[in-house]
């Protein structure tokens, strides 16, 4: 009979080691999120000052310093003939095709070389998004389901050109297409 009572004691305390243990390992998970919380609020500052702001250039996403050199020989290169469209209207793949191709819609232009090309790429495929496999990559912005995400309710000239931006997007040509036509700055 002692023996049975024993048995019940120690199967008894070894549940209770084993609950403790599990709550000290939760606890101790629950401190390590808070730090981790606090240390990512005290470094997210020093990251940001590393981070252009928007309101500068009016693009969509910050650009961290490592980018903007491509960012700007980006400009510098395609804002000279046509507006530059923000990198997140088309997929990756068709930027990767428009760096490659030089025959770039109709015109023969000149490839950009390394490392420059390099620089572009490096800022294009970080900011644009990925095509899905069995998606037809498309070649003109229209055709980006990209860019028919970002505008829901735009109905768009019949042929949509990088030109057509400017009609709701005046910074456009500054590659600014946060400032909207005062027809679409209050729209939900």
């Amino acid at each position: 009979m002692q023996r049975k009572q024993l048995r019940k004691r120690r199967y008894g305390r070894q549940r209770l080691h084993s609950i403790v243990l599990v709550l000290l390992l939760c606890a101790c998970c629950a401190c390590g999120v808070g730090l981790a919380a606090t240390a990512a609020s005290a470094i997210a500052p020093s990251i940001l000052a590393q981070v252009s702001p928007t309101e500068d250039i009016g693009t969509v996403d910050r650009v961290p310093e490592r980018y903007q050199l491509g960012q700007q020989l980006y400009l510098e290169n395609c804002a000279t003939c046509h507006i530059a469209l923000p990198p997140q209207v088309l997929p990756m793949e068709t930027w990767r095709r428009l760096l490659q191709d030089s025959e770039h819609y109709g015109q023969t232009i000149k490839l950009l070389v390394d490392p420059p090309r390099l620089l572009v790429w490096n800022y294009l495929q970080t900011f644009s998004r990925p095509q899905a496999k069995e998606a037809e990559i498309p070649y003109r912005v229209a055709n980006s389901s990209f860019f028919k995400a970002l505008h829901p309710r735009v109905k768009l000239p019949q042929p949509a050109t990088t030109g057509s931006c400017v009609t709701c997007h005046p910074g456009a040509s500054q590659y600014n297409f946060r400032k909207l036509s005062p027809e679409w700055e209050n729209s939900p």
